[in-house]
């Protein structure tokens, strides 16, 4: 990234503003003359092309008249004859035709050449009946210019001005016609003179599209390259005059001028580049550049003078401002005649007084904030906007065993950690909308006693415009009440007996399994039995014996289970245990050892032995359960069934659309 540097001092700045100013003001007055310029320098040399062109369609214009009028004077002294000799005699005694025509032809209604002057072997007889030119002559008997050739003996371009005979009964008897060497024939001599700068040119096309003239000889006799692309030339050549400003073939942007040469059917086109045309205006808009730099530069030693000047009552209050700082003086007083500084200098000793007055006051209010955060028997804080602590209270210091306080890092590095990502995240949170902080962690002190903490830090905003001073934090330890929550939430669903899951537990974690079954699909299992014999024990042994018949039982459930099974006691002698992740199969051989545990388990009561045993049944999740329910009735029936079998035995009672597997638990 670049750093633009700018002076230091005010001096310095208002020369470079003035500086700038003066550029800004010179490139909007030369941006502006330019414009100017520009239009007028376009309707200047439009003007000129369009007077140019006027003259050279003139031009070219007269001299194809006079060769035209010399073929008509020709015809009337030929007259109605056709006698070859005869015709050729009259031929020779206008020789002096020969300055503007090549070659003079004098041809019959059929268009067969009778007689040609200089003669070339091979023209007279020549047919000429199927050409252009001829069908023109003969159809319109109007005088005609041809479109181009390549004359046969010269190689050169050529035209036919053509003009019409006709007999005594007025019907057409053929034509005179004189070829004209584009070349060299003094037709194009004024255009062949014209300059337009060292790009500009002049060029001439029939309406066609055949080019006549061009500077580059090569294009003579070929078409008008990609009309589309100058939409004035394609007008033109539908008859237009007059003048515009579009692209040329090359890419250059130029002043087009164009005029017609109506008796021969002509264009003549006009082409300066606006480059060339508003050269002169570039080199005299540089020229002005140069005189406003040059004047700038001259005109900076004076200003930077000036500036110095006007700027010294500056630094005698810069000076007397320094001095009140550091107490050599007790208000600023300048000698001058300037407004704004007299202004600068109330307004400072008024600030000033206003200042030392606050101090007085802010000093008071610290010492008696200070006093108050020490007495304060909880733990405070405070942090600056970025969130860093600057101030701990003793009764904090002493709640997380700092002996000092510590930057805020040194409090997540003491979070537990899976607290930390969550605290950490909630503290930026605050820090940029402003919000509260509200989160209660646990922190390990120093000494490696584990504290539940409650923090609650709020923004400090100034009322006047809502600034941001930092946050102010109060933080308790909640560590015995949480204990209490939590002996509290284990004993809602704990048996006091026997320390498994009573039934509100139970079915708590079963719904829990069940809603994970139907977004995995992850089987689960579920063993419900009750105890066989355990009336007798409590009737002769009494409550106490019947106590500890279960304790045992309870223990021997949670040592066979795995430790993420869930055992329960749901009430009397009733017991369950949910498997998650656990097969039919699986469930099975579980169930079976757990019986067979259990069976071995015995109490004793004035020499008598009492034993009991399980009927157990067994049953997985399904997915056309449409809630636990279903698997506690399927689970239930299998355990009544397993009763009705006489008791200690394991019942599988899987859902109906387990039937193949109920085949394979028949086998084994």
């Amino acid at each position: 990234m670049k750093v633009i540097l700018l002076p230091r001092s005010l001096r310095g700045r208002l020369l470079l503003g003035l500086a700038l100013t003066w550029v800004l003001v010179v490139t909007l007055v030369l941006g502006m003359s330019w414009q100017l310029g520009k239009a007028m320098v376009h309707q200047t040399n439009m003007t000129h092309l369009r007077y140019e062109a006027s003259l050279l369609a003139s031009e070219v214009t007269q001299q194809v008249e006079l060769r035209i009028h010399a073929l008509e004077r020709l015809d009337v002294i030929l007259g109605d004859n056709n006698d070859a000799e005869a015709l050729l005699k009259v031929l020779r005694d206008n020789d002096a035709l020969m300055t503007w025509f090549e070659t003079l032809i004098v041809a019959d209604s059929s268009g067969r050449v009778l007689v040609d002057w200089p003669e070339v072997e091979g023209r007279a007889g020549l047919e000429t009946g199927h050409l252009e030119y001829f069908d023109v002559l003969r159809g319109t008997r109007k005088n005609y210019v041809s479109e181009p050739f390549v004359g046969r003996v010269t190689g050169m371009p050529m035209v036919l001005i053509g003009v019409p005979r006709t007999d005594v009964y007025g019907q057409f008897a053929g034509f005179v016609g004189g070829v004209v060497a584009l070349n060299s024939s003094g037709l194009f001599e004024r255009i062949a003179k014209i300059r337009l700068g060292e790009n500009g040119y002049a060029s001439i096309a029939t309406a066609s599209g055949k080019i006549l003239y061009h500077p580059d000889r090569a294009l003579v006799n070929l078409d008008v390259p990609n009309k589309a692309l100058n939409p004035w030339l394609d007008l033109a050549l539908d008859g237009w005059e007059g003048d515009g400003f579009g692209e040329l073939l090359d890419g250059q942007t130029a002043l087009q001028s164009y005029a017609q040469v109506w008796p021969a059917g002509w264009i003549i086109g006009l082409y300066l580049p606006v480059d060339q045309a508003q050269l002169p205006l570039a080199d005299f808009i540089q020229q002005l550049w140069w005189l406003w730099i040059a004047l700038i530069l001259l005109m900076f030693p004076l200003i930077w003078w000036m500036l110095g000047h006007v700027l010294s009552p500056l630094k005698h209050l810069e000076t007397q401002i320094g001095e009140v700082g550091i107490g050599h003086r007790e208000s600023v007083s300048l000698a001058t005649n300037m407004l704004e500084l007299q202004q600068v200098a109330y307004t400072f000793n008024r600030v000033d007084n206003e200042r030392q007055l606050l101090m007085s006051n802010l000093q008071e209010r610290e010492a008696f904030l200070d006093s108050v955060l020490n007495t304060v028997p909880q733990g405070m804080f405070v942090a600056d906007i970025n969130g860093d602590i600057t101030y701990m209270n003793p009764a904090l210091l002493k709640l997380l065993g700092f002996s000092s306080y510590l930057p805020l890092e040194a409090w997540f590095e003491q979070i537990q950690l899976e607290d930390r990502a969550g605290a950490r995240d909630l503290w930026r949170h605050s820090l940029r909308t402003g919000s509260d902080f509200v989160r209660q962690l646990r922190f390990l002190r120093s000494d490696q006693e584990l504290l539940w903490l409650d923090i609650h830090a709020r923004v400090v905003m100034l009322s006047q415009d809502g600034h941001t001073l930092g946050l102010v934090g109060v933080v308790k330890d909640i560590t015995e009440r949480r204990e209490q929550e939590a002996i509290q939430r284990w004993e809602a669903e704990h048996d006091p007996l026997t320390g498994l899951l009573n039934r509100r537990g139970f079915e708590r974690r079963l719904e829990e399994a069940f809603a994970d079954f139907q977004k995995t699909s992850t089987p689960s299992a579920l063993l419900l039995f009750d105890l066989d014999h355990f009336k007798p024990i409590n009737d002769e042994g009494g409550h106490a014996l019947g106590d500890e018949m279960l304790r045992r039982i309870a223990q021997v459930v949670a040592r066979e289970v795995r430790r993420s099974d869930h055992a329960a006691r749901q009430g009397g002698d009733e017991f369950g245990v949910l498997l998650p992740s656990c097969t039919l199969l699986q469930a099975q051989r579980i169930a079976e050892s757990l019986r067979k545990a259990v069976g071995e388990i015995s109490v004793e009561h004035e020499g008598k032995e009492y034993v009991v045993t399980l009927s157990i049944g067994v049953t997985t999740f399904d997915e056309d359960d449409t809630n636990v329910m279903d698997i506690l009735a399927r689970a239930d029936a299998g355990s009544y069934a397993a009763k009705r079998q006489g008791r200690d035995g394991v019942v599988v009672n899987p859902p109906q659309s387990h039937d193949d597997v109920m085949e394979l638990f028949d086998r084994f």
